[in-house]
């Protein structure tokens, strides 16, 4: 039913409820009226939590401090790196469900 209502395959699914249930961010739970339960309250898990868990290479900036201008290239990505992860961690699965229709896991 959530891969339908999200637009992605079961097996897409199932992998990123794997990762984030390896992450302490989501249990399931067996049986007839098994599922996916979020592991703790709304408000404590934030969009990076959820990033580090599924795409954690995507928050590792991959630039390289090489020639005239890489110190200096490198520095302002790690200050968009900083702003990202700070932004990232202000916004919170309670913060999302507010804005949007309720999500079932």
């Amino acid at each position: 039913d959530i891969a339908q209502r999200e637009a992605v395959s079961a097996n897409f699914l199932v992998q990123i409820l794997n990762d984030l249930k390896r992450s302490d961010l989501i249990i399931s739970k067996r049986g007839k009226t098994g599922g996916y339960l979020l592991a703790c309250d709304p408000r404590e898990i934030n969009m990076l939590q959820i990033t580090k868990a599924v795409e954690p290479g995507i928050l590792s900036p991959n630039v390289s401090h090489d020639g005239e201008s890489g110190r200096v290239i490198y520095q302002a990505w790690e200050q968009i790196h900083e702003a990202l992860v700070k932004e990232m961690s202000s916004i919170t699965l309670d913060t999302i469900s507010t804005q949007s229709p309720m999500f079932y896991i």
